[in-house]
């Protein structure tokens, strides 16, 4: 009697899911689901809930998922029970639309299929980069850019928990770093018993862990160190393990895991906004422009870097010196040639005999004036402050809300990708930015710089809570590519605009667009 190879008994093993236990059976290159998802690599396990955590491949869309794995006994009526409670909570989340969340794709309760032990399995959009193990393996990131990369993370998770969902952003190897530099939720399915407060205990131990390369929640995963405590058993804080550390953000990680901060306060934090408040005091941009040999220019993030920027005092009072310098240097030739100019146009027009006003039409052809100059007799409005406006709820990047008023056209604000377009039947009603001036003025238009060519937005007044079609219209506009000027209708003061996208262009599969820069031109006040 011939004997079976080892390779060919292996292999009708995986076709007959025959197998000793569910860690032999889940591997690389098996299929799950009536052979849909094949399993590429596992990236992590949560032992807490028998958990582990997949790439694979949907053979019907053609496209890497992320599959979260339940595993178990399927006669164990508690464990069954728990993996339902799970696979509910996943199915009501799949409606959830934000940057800080993988998207839920399809839910499997456990079928004949799959191998046994297999009690159901979480699909979600596949979240390209790395987990966080991996991005503090060399050390922990400055505090500037660890509270830059939470930020989506923790609007995540404050804009799930206003729509009754609990994420379960709680486990290292679940929360993965894209290559755009953005924290998300990559695996989602929380814990049958999991709350609200779970979430916010997982931001404090993330930002614990970029801070000191330590987690601070429950057993630490298979090599990462765990967080230290003093002699009275309390966490010890962030800024006492690297005193680079800013207090703040050594309080609200402490607090958030519900431990007494170093003062002994031992009241906790308990929401996601909490700590976004925080996140967004400290964080730090350091995008960086590089021309390529195409001439093309690309920005990089600096999400690697390790050394938090210095200010060098002596060159920065040198640089402000020869700045003011420069600059009444530079008004004064502006000066003496604007004089200059005008004698010859009114000495020209004199001689003519015509009596010519060289104004807005003499200067510009069909009256128009450069779209990055005000228009006649306006003044550019300062804009002081920009806050987020979800008509949803949920905010779309808010830590780089601040880019559309630095005056740099080089920096942007996007939107989430959304899976439908906005408007009264879609997924929200619109998302923008409210612009608080520094004094009340009468705005007379808006001249906004975007790469969103197609996009279509109102600008409305506030009056009380800001709302996509509350308030009064003054403008509105479809943008074109670089800047588009928008004339409003403003007759009286006011010390705020709301400036809301309607509509998005279609972009990467669904809907999104992006701002560079907005400009308020008008008169005082």
């Amino acid at each position: 009697m011939t004997s079976k190879p080892t390779e060919q008994i292996a292999a009708e093993r995986d076709e007959s899911g025959d197998e000793g236990s569910t860690e032999q059976a889940l591997h690389p290159g098996r299929v799950l689901d009536h052979g849909r998802y094949r399993l590429l690599s596992q990236v992590g396990v949560d032992d807490r809930c028998n958990v582990q955590l997949w790439r694979a491949k949907d053979g019907v869309l053609g496209r890497d998922v992320a599959l979260t794995v339940l595993v178990g006994d399927r006669s164990d009526a508690e464990a069954a029970s728990n993996a339902r409670r799970t696979l509910e909570r996943a199915m009501h989340a799949s409606t959830f639309n934000h940057i800080g969340v993988a998207r839920v794709l399809d839910v499997v309760t456990q079928s004949s299929s799959d191998p046994t032990g297999v009690l159901g399995i979480v699909i979600a959009e596949w979240t390209h980069g790395t987990d966080l193990l991996d991005l503090v393996a060399e050390g922990p990131l400055p505090p500037g850019t660890a509270a830059r990369l939470l930020q989506p993370l923790a609007a995540a998770v404050e804009a799930a928990h206003h729509a009754g969902l609990v994420l379960g952003a709680d486990h290292p190897q679940r929360i993965r770093v894209t290559p755009d530099g953005e924290i998300r939720m990559a695996f989602p399915g929380p814990m049958a018993q999991a709350t609200s407060s779970d979430d916010v205990r997982g931001l404090g131990s993330a930002l614990y862990l970029l801070l000191t390369g330590r987690w601070a929640l429950g057993p630490a995963p298979e090599g990462l160190p765990a967080a230290p405590t003093g002699p009275d058993g309390n966490l010890v804080a962030p800024r006492t393990l690297r005193p680079t550390v800013p207090l703040e953000l050594s309080t609200v990680a402490v607090r958030a895991l519900g431990n007494p901060d170093s003062t002994g306060t031992t009241g906790g934090v308990r929401t996601g906004a909490a700590v976004l408040r925080v996140l967004e005091q400290h964080a730090t941009f350091e995008n960086t422009s590089t021309v390529g040999q195409s001439g093309q220019s690309t920005e990089s993030n600096e999400v690697w870097r390790r050394e938090d920027p210095k200010p060098d005092q002596v060159k920065r009072k040198k640089l402000m010196i020869s700045v003011g310098v420069l600059a009444v240097a530079t008004l004064l030739v502006v000066g003496w040639i604007a004089a200059s100019l005008i004698g010859m146009f009114t000495e020209n027009n004199t001689n003519r005999g015509t009596g010519q006003i060289i104004g807005e039409s003499g200067n510009h052809p069909g009256g128009q004036q450069p779209p990055d100059q005000p228009s006649a007799n306006l003044i550019k409005i300062p804009v002081n402050n920009a806050t987020q406006f979800s008509g949803n709820g949920s905010p779309d990047n808010p830590g780089r809300l601040r880019n559309i008023i630095d005056g740099n056209p080089a920096t942007d604000w996007g939107t989430s990708r959304y899976n439908q377009q906005l408007g009264p039947g879609g997924i929200s009603p619109g998302t923008g930015a409210v612009l608080t001036f520094d004094h009340a003025a009468v705005p007379q238009e808006i001249l906004i710089n975007s790469a969103s060519a197609g996009t279509v937005v109102e600008v409305r007044t506030v009056e009380g809570t800001p709302s996509a079609d509350g308030g009064t219209l003054l403008g509105s506009a479809t943008l074109g590519n670089g800047d588009t000027p928008i004339k409003l209708n403003a007759s009286a003061p006011v010390q705020q605009i709301l400036v809301v996208i309607k509509q998005l262009i279609s972009k990467d599969g669904g809907y999104a667009a992006q701002i560079n820069e907005i400009t308020v031109n008008g008169t005082a006040g």
